[in-house]
């Protein structure tokens, strides 16, 4: 293993510990806001379901990630492109810092698409994207976070619908209290299988740029090292960002996290077995507003859901210009000491 390759394993480990970390209150905000469980019994099933999802779904958004998203000839390039791949991971790192401290929920998704956009133009110019493979990234995370908010809405309103029908009584809080844990696994299995082959694209694009693999295939180790630190980071925890969640759009009960955890695992399940990498925070905060949305327009704070907003428009631009100023000052100190 060069040392370069080295380097690239231990930034990727770090980015998706880190992803694990930021995104674990995604899934179980809602779980802990209800009361369906407590914050360690939420993680511990969370964290298993991470470490497993991996395994069980292929690697369709590895491979879009790590084979659809640059040119073929320049990943040839090994000596120059692991160096553009570390600062690209750098770059979504220090996003993912940031907002984390601000308490703010963003995308790792963007964050990384953003750092390899930044990164790759400034040394190769922009032609060195694959606009094909772009494309499909680009839909893929613009659109799941409306299906998102679909499909909770949908889901709530059938639901209420339904609850009335059947002349429900408060007892249906109990079901839906201990309902989450089927759609809590589901959803974090499905996190796990989008958001862990994230890493494994990156790392797999760097053994082929150093001629370790032939060609673009995700190799066991690779899956491993990649579901355990996203595992690690999420029984860690991001405790700043499920009280934004869990709280802050507007009081959860019990069949508002079912519906949002069912609609959110349907979308990003989905997405992962077609080969869409998207945002597990999008598309969980869009179902959450969309659930609570159905019962009315007026019982979700919209302010919190603008900043929301406002962090996803400003992720890609922003990871892409810190991996590109990254990537610029790499290019400065090796010119001062050679």
């Amino acid at each position: 293993m060069t040392v370069s390759l080295a380097i690239l394993v231990l930034v990727a480990v770090i980015f998706d510990f880190l992803n694990g970390f930021h995104d674990s209150s995604n899934i179980v905000a809602t779980m802990i806001s209800s009361r369906a469980f407590t914050g360690r019994q939420a993680l511990a099933i969370t964290t298993v379901c991470e470490v497993t999802g991996p395994f069980l779904f292929g690697v369709a958004v590895a491979t879009t990630i790590g084979s659809e998203l640059v040119q073929g000839g320049v990943m040839t390039q090994g000596g120059v492109f692991m160096p553009v791949i570390i600062a690209a991971l750098c770059g979504a790192i220090t996003w993912n810092l940031l907002t984390w401290w601000l308490g703010i929920p963003s995308s790792s998704s963007h964050a990384l698409v953003g750092g390899l956009v930044g990164a790759v133009a400034i040394e190769f110019g922009i032609g060195a994207i694959a606009w094909g493979g772009m494309r499909k990234i680009l839909i893929a995370l613009f659109l799941s976070p409306i299906l998102g908010m679909v499909a909770g809405f949908v889901i709530q309103r059938s639901l209420l619908h339904l609850m009335v029908w059947m002349h429900a009584t408060p007892k249906a809080n109990w079901f839906f209290r201990n309902a989450q844990l089927g759609t809590a696994v589901a959803l974090a299995l499905a996190h796990g299988t989008n958001d862990a082959q994230k890493t494994m694209g990156i790392l797999t694009m760097g053994l082929v740029a150093t001629g370790v693999i032939p060609s673009f295939h995700v190799p066991l180790w690779v899956m491993v090292v990649s579901a355990l630190a996203i595992g690690a980071g999420t029984a860690t925890g991001g405790w700043r960002l499920i009280k934004t969640l869990g709280y802050g759009f507007y009081k959860i009960w019990p069949i508002h996290a079912f519906t949002a955890q069912a609609a959110s695992g349907a979308v990003i399940l989905g997405a992962a077995v077609l080969g869409g990498p998207v945002s597990t925070t999008q598309v969980m905060s869009s179902a959450i507003v969309g659930v609570g949305a159905s019962e009315n327009f007026r019982k979700v704070r919209w302010q919190v859901a603008g900043n929301i907003v406002l962090a996803w428009v400003l992720t890609i631009p922003a990871s892409a210009g810190m991996a590109a100023g990254l990537y610029a000052l790499y290019k400065w100190i090796s010119g001062m000491v050679a």
